[in-house]
């Protein structure tokens, strides 16, 4: 699975995709959320990037997205608060990710 839960938060296993044509969850593949990100990987471009793409796409405040492995690489673990925006969205990939 891409995510675990624990203690009110969402740990996502992310494989950040930098230089793409537009900030963008792509698909689930395995236990990684691959999502591609508009900015280069130099000098945590991409990083910063991926805190916007998800605080905007979640609902969370970017202070809210944290980053708990892989900071330098492009394999990451994410830590989210959970609210409803997130769990929906995590039904609907875990529910397309399981057919």
């Amino acid at each position: 699975m891409f995510y675990e839960i624990k203690d009110g938060f969402v740990i996502i296993n992310v494989k950040a995709l930098p230089n793409s044509s537009k900030n963008v969850i792509a698909e689930v593949l395995d236990d990684t959320l691959k999502v591609k990100i508009k900015a280069p990987a130099v000098e945590g471009a991409a990083n910063k990037e991926l805190v916007k793409f998800f605080s905007k796409e979640f609902k969370v405040a970017k202070s809210d997205v944290e980053f708990i492995g892989g900071a330098t690489s492009k394999r990451k673990r994410i830590k989210l608060p959970i609210n409803e925006k997130i769990k929906k969205f995590l039904e609907e990939k875990y529910e397309s990710q399981s057919v």
